[in-house]
């Protein structure tokens, strides 16, 4: 099967939004042995689309198109699909409640204008909309599939995994792709493929490994493939026993689960509480633990020491710690572990102090350079790591190897001695 996708919408043309939906998309449906032949962009203009649908048609199965469904007028598609599929709009009870349904939830009432959302053209299959008032629209034609759906890439997105990819699997059930994602933290891509090079060598041809690295963690995708449903599962079943393994130390989760969802998890099991003390990382560890529902039974809240005012005063960091070793430095993590942790009276404490950069390096501390603490009733751990030079990626990466830190600790997984740089 041979697939297009079309993204409507001027603020794609004039650089003010950038198409992240394309790209989305063109992976989805290549995981799905679906070949995507050409993407294109195209403005709101009746006879633009007009054309780039006809184009479209003549060399593939299935179009994809996103954007331009919204109530206002500048929001074309809807209008223009009518006028290509010779038919008309039609009201659709279904939709309009789910119209309702969202507005209710958030409070508003429903204007003439939000109900022209359930307005749909009559020779479409109406697509369910979870997350928002635009219906997607499956269309027949000629041989050809044209899925029509917002341009809202959360919308889209949730539209495309629980309607649009079951529809095409159920209509094309020839071969069966299943998917699991193993999560791992703590090492770079290339010291993880060197580690695991001799599990992937002896994968089946019909199970491919990918590997998906954002910072702080890597992500493995386990592809496997073929036309018996129960056997394919069961070789991707085996195949991921095998890698946890061999990495256990590495591996904290699959598929959507976060590490501070798993943190958080341990510590609710095990009945424990945690608090942080932030200083490079200025807040963004304690929103990753707050982020999870029922965070509170848990996370006791932070100290934000981002001056060394505040890290003597607050913490009890001594001035001769900062004057003698710096405030990046593996006594001041310490103590500002250790400083949190009987102030807040938690079983557990994290630290961070670092240099986020892009400025305040130096040949003994460049840009990356970051010292966590982990403070226990027990003891304290503190470990140096050297994340790099761009200020965002070095706070997220911060954070998650702080949470991995307590993580090992929560399992009682002996520390290995693998690169502390990620």
């Amino acid at each position: 099967m041979i697939a297009e996708i079309i993204t409507i919408g001027d603020e794609l043309l004039i650089g003010q939004v950038v198409d992240t939906n394309s790209a989305w998309l063109a992976e989805q449906l290549n995981l799905i042995g679906i070949r995507v032949k050409q993407i294109s962009s195209l403005s709101d203009d009746r006879e633009h689309i007009l054309t780039g649908l006809k184009e479209a048609a003549s060399r593939a199965d299935l179009i994809l198109i996103t954007g331009g469904l919204g109530p206002t007028k500048d929001d074309i598609t809807k209008h223009t699909l009518c006028e290509y599929f010779d038919t008309e709009l039609i009201f659709h009870q279904a939709t309009f409640e789910n119209v309702q349904a969202l507005f209710k939830l958030r409070g508003f009432p429903v204007t003439d204008l939000n109900r022209k959302q359930a307005e749909v053209p009559a020779n479409c299959i109406p697509l369910s909309n979870s997350n928002g008032t635009a219906p997607g629209m499956w269309f027949e034609q000629d041989g050809c599939i044209y899925v029509s759906m917002p341009g809202v890439p959360f919308e889209m997105k949730t539209m495309v995994s629980n309607v649009v990819l079951p529809r095409l699997a159920k209509k094309y059930n020839s071969t069966f792709i299943i998917h699991k994602t193993i999560l791992t933290q703590g090492v770079g891509e290339s010291f993880l493929a060197s580690t695991i090079e001799s599990w992937e060598d002896q994968l089946p041809e019909n199970l491919k490994l990918a590997y998906l690295p954002q910072p702080g963690i890597v992500r493995l995708r386990l592809t496997a493939t073929g036309s018996d449903k129960l056997f394919v599962n069961k070789l991707l079943k085996l195949e991921q026993a095998k890698l946890q393994k061999l990495i256990p130390d590495l591996i904290f989760g699959y598929d959507d689960e976060t590490l501070e969802l798993v943190v958080g998890r341990l510590l609710k099991q095990k009945e424990k509480t945690l608090a942080t003390a932030e200083s490079c990382t200025g807040g963004y560890l304690a929103h990753l633990l707050t982020s999870i529902a029922g965070s509170s039974e848990y996370y006791k809240g932070s100290v934000i020491a981002y001056s060394n005012a505040v890290k003597v005063d607050l913490l009890g960091v001594s001035h001769q710690a900062i004057e003698s070793e710096g405030a990046v430095s593996e006594m001041v993590v310490r103590q500002m572990a250790e400083g949190v942790r009987k102030k807040m009276d938690t079983d557990y404490a994290l630290a961070t102090s670092g240099i986020a950069g892009p400025d305040g390096g130096s040949e003994e501390k460049p840009v990356g350079t970051t010292w966590i603490a982990l403070a226990t009733p027990e003891k304290v751990i503190a470990k140096k790591f050297l994340f790099g030079e761009h200020r965002g990626r070095n706070i997220r990466k911060a954070s998650l190897a702080a949470l991995n830190m307590l993580r090992m600790e929560l399992l009682e997984v002996p520390e290995k001695n693998a690169p502390a740089s990620h």
